[in-house]
């Protein structure tokens, strides 16, 4: 008798309710929704603001099928893009009244409209790409000479520092192309200049050229210095795209590094090239200016009348402060920010580092302001904000800085990624540009779905008439590893596309493959006159080698696809990987789990339901002899 353990029909049921369950939600569709998020560094989106939202819909009398608070931001969700266009006017109304100097961000969007219930099982859908959802790509050339430029103008002014500190008098310090050249008058200096270099900045290589009068000192960056700046300038623009998208109110975005220096953004959803494009071009910058905390300043400022060489901003909180327009240190000379804690009150922090020159210039402004204020700005657009506006304790050499004081662990999370990436670290040009309609989209997801649908349904009708019931216990097998994919997909929140819809249907025809190789299998017991019920077992037992080897050489060829490809190709390679490692659990342990509850309890079986075998000279039609 084929009997499974009771242990090994529970697993499968559960498999199946799982596939079931996550499923599920990519049949619910789209609700249309008003995101709100923050534009400005300084404001916050919390419950306040979703407070503000409700009251908002209140009083322009708009009803609405719920709001809820992510970290994105704000999101409401309506019946119809009617109610939603409604609703963002009157948001913006609401959170904007000055339209020239938004506050927030206010962006149509789309949110599942899965039940509650599924939510809160994390069962959400498959994110759809460009192709099936329509959007912009772009892809962004960084300006890799520029960013190593911009590295050597830092280190000329850090090496004429350096030098003048160490008091080495030298003929002049020129950055000539990608090398730095340092003119000395007598070979002495020279040398003695060589090993304070060697020993102060390791990622330089020197050389010495010249002779007679024309002594000089070659710096070049190493190698392994050169890359390091490279991948530093990638994953800092990556991480700026990454703060800026989030006002596009875009669900899913792909912001990726292709090759050595560029990155691939594709936005789906977003049919506003112009926006896109100014968003993903904006420059930011840092910049440290002193507060101007003299007795009635602000007071006059505020009336309109602020003292000569002053501008009033906003601090965070609400409260106002006077800041002088002579800017200090920019943020070029901000090597990194990392979060951290204060040593002696174990308060939240922020930790900085300086280069050489910014140390130097820190050092000194420092001494000279003891006891005053300190802001930290963001320039972005012609605009300033205030990041945070420390009190100066005590003169800071030696590079490291430390902000302190009326901050959270998450507020000195985000004002270290703030100092980090708050601008690009190199320039970018956008060279290649492509927008995809919605219409087009759904055309696609249409001819996917259709043609996924025939190709089931034409197997199915094969796998029926030539297998009968054993064909139907493969068609329903098919089913679930359809339903396990789909669910696994949804569950890793994969991005669907076509190439993706593609791997769907070949995943299909290579999964009903094994279960050819197990019926065909059977027959061929049945044929060398076993009972129907050792028939059964020795199929399974003797296909699952071959099932396995083939599968695994399939599986290799997907995993390379997964690691060399890249864009379509890593869509296709993900599917197609996920797709070979469920067509294995339900063709060898699905189908077999059902073939054993129809055949397996059955003691004097004398006849399988399979087709036609036949035999030499004799045919038996269902397992049974025919005279």
């Amino acid at each position: 008798m084929n009997r499974y353990p009771l242990w090994k029909y529970v697993t499968v049921a559960i498999a199946l309710v799982f596939g079931f369950i996550y499923t599920l939600p990519n049949f619910f569709g789209e609700s249309p929704a008003v995101q709100v998020s923050s534009a400005k560094v300084t404001l916050k989106v919390d419950a306040t603001t979703q407070a503000r939202v409700e009251e908002a819909l209140a009083g322009a009398g708009i009803t609405h099928d719920g709001i809820q608070l992510d970290p994105v931001g704000v999101k409401a969700r309506f019946k119809d893009t009617d109610t939603q266009l409604k609703a963002k006017d009157a948001i913006e109304r609401a959170f904007n009244p000055d339209s020239s100097n938004p506050q927030y961000v206010v962006a149509l969007n789309l949110l599942t409209a899965s039940p509650q219930w599924l939510t809160s099982l994390n069962a959400l859908p498959m994110y759809l790409g460009l192709d099936l959802r329509g959007g912009v790509h772009f892809l962004l050339q960084v300006d890799m000479p520029g960013a190593l430029t911009k590295r050597l103008d830092s280190t000329s002014a850090d090496l004429r520092s350096l030098l003048r500190d160490k008091n080495l008098r030298h003929g002049g310090i020129n950055r000539e192309g990608e090398r730095i050249v340092i003119k000395f008058r007598d070979a002495e200096t020279r040398t003695a200049a060589s090993k304070v270099l060697g020993d102060n900045a390791a990622d330089l290589a020197l050389a010495e050229a010249g002779q007679g009068d024309d002594l000089r000192l070659i710096a070049t960056l190493k190698p392994e210095a050169g890359k390091k700046i490279a991948e530093f300038a990638i994953k800092q623009n990556i991480n700026t795209l990454h703060n800026r998208i989030n006002e596009l109110g875009v669900a899913e975005p792909i912001i990726q590094q292709q090759g050595a220096d560029r990155i691939v953004v594709q936005l789906p959803g977003v049919q506003d090239t112009a926006k896109a494009k100014d968003i993903l071009g904006r420059t930011a910058t840092l910049e440290i200016r002193m507060v101007d905390d003299s007795p009635g300043a602000i007071e006059a400022g505020l009336a309109g009348n602020p003292p000569f060489g002053t501008e009033v901003y906003t601090e965070r909180g609400g409260s106002p402060l006077l800041v002088k327009k002579q800017v200090v240190l920019t943020g070029d000379r901000l090597t990194d920010a990392q979060p951290g804690f204060d040593g002696q009150t174990n308060e939240p922090a922020v930790h900085l580092t300086l280069d050489s020159a910014g140390a130097r210039i820190f050092k000194d402004v420092t001494r000279d302001n003891v006891g005053k204020r300190m802001a930290i700005l963001l320039i972005e657009k012609g605009k300033g904000e205030v990041v945070t506006a420390p009190v100066i304790r005590t003169e800071i050499g030696g590079g490291r800085v430390q902000i302190s004081g009326r901050m959270t662990t998450a507020e000195a999370n985000d004002v270290a990624l703030l100092l980090r990436a708050g601008s690009l670290a190199a320039p970018m040009d956008i060279i290649e540009e492509r927008t995809i309609g919605p219409s087009l989209g759904a055309e696609n997801i249409e001819r996917g779905f259709k043609s996924t649908m025939w190709g089931f349904l034409a197997i199915a009708v094969f796998m029926i008439a030539y297998y009968q019931v054993v064909g139907l216990i493969s068609v329903v097998a098919l089913a679930s590893n359809l339903l396990l994919l789909v669910a696994l997909l949804s569950l890793l929140q994969a991005t669907l596309t076509l190439p993706g819809i593609a791997a769907i249907a070949l995943t299909l025809g290579m999964a009903i493959d094994a279960n050819v190789l197990i019926n065909e299998r059977i027959r061929e017991e049945l044929r060398a006159g076993m009972t129907p019920q050792a028939a059964i077992s020795e199929g399974y037992e003797r296909a699952f080698g071959t099932i396995l080897d083939s599968n695994i050489t399939t599986l290799i060829a997907g995993l390379a696809l997964l690691i060399f490809g890249s864009g379509p190709v890593r869509g296709f390679a993900v599917v197609h990987c996920l797709g070979i490692l469920t067509s294995i659990f339900s063709a060898v342990v699905v189908s077999r789990a059902m073939i054993n509850l129809v055949y397996g309890r059955q003691k004097k079986l004398t006849k399988v339901a399979i087709g036609t075998v036949w035999k030499e000279g004799i045919s038996a039609v269902n397992g049974r002899k025919q005279g």
